[in-house]
């Protein structure tokens, strides 16, 4: 399975449970089953079903607000569906429009202190209310997939410009050459699961 490395889009996991997704490209699918293996040790399960379609890289969950991006992979039965398994335990989800990128989270991501790191062009920003909204370099358009760990923020090293935005608002960042993943847009968030 060549894009199994993207091991965050078969599921979504809070600190309740793990949700099984149904991913938007078929070809992946299969992916779930191991995913599913490997966290019923950790989390009890629940399962996404058709016609559902979602992957984790459109979810972005900032403390009990989960967004989830209408995507080209992400359909409105998955949000609802999503929404069923999670407010039971007090998420509020909502709902995204994405356009111009394949996730919510190549359009923007989470980096701390109540700050969003975005890309206009590719989400409605206005869902996002609420929190600070940190734009990307004009000259970097994908660089909004970062990800916060601790109090640090991963970022692909080649957005320097961005890199430098993100120190200016007092933001700590470590920077990780990415290069070959990001030919398939691919970028931090993609590669992990985080969950305590």
């Amino acid at each position: 399975m060549p894009d199994a490395v993207f091991v965050e889009d078969p599921v979504v996991v809070v600190d309740e449970v793990a949700v099984i997704a149904r991913t938007g490209a078929e070809s992946r699918r299969k992916e779930a089953a191991s995913l599913a293996e490997a966290l019923s040790a950790f989390r009890p399960l629940r399962y996404l079903r058709e016609p559902a379609t979602l992957e984790g890289g459109d979810v972005l969950r900032i403390d009990s607000t989960v967004f989830v991006g209408l995507s080209p992979r992400t359909n409105e039965a998955g949000v609802s569906q999503l929404a069923a398994e999670l407010e039971p335990f007090g998420y509020r989800v909502r709902p995204v429009r994405v356009r111009g990128c394949l996730h919510l989270k190549t359009a923007c991501c989470y980096v701390g202190k109540e700050t969003i790191l975005v890309n206009r062009a590719w989400v409605d920003t206005a869902p996002l209310g609420g929190w600070k909204l940190i734009d990307v370099a004009e000259d970097e358009p994908w660089a909004a997939n970062a990800l916060r760990i601790g109090e640090t923020v991963l970022l692909p090293a080649s957005f320097p410009h961005t890199e430098a935005i993100l120190r200016r608002a007092g933001l700590r960042v470590h920077t990780l050459d990415l290069s070959e993943l990001q030919k398939a847009e691919g970028s931090v968030t993609c590669m992990s699961v985080i969950f305590a």
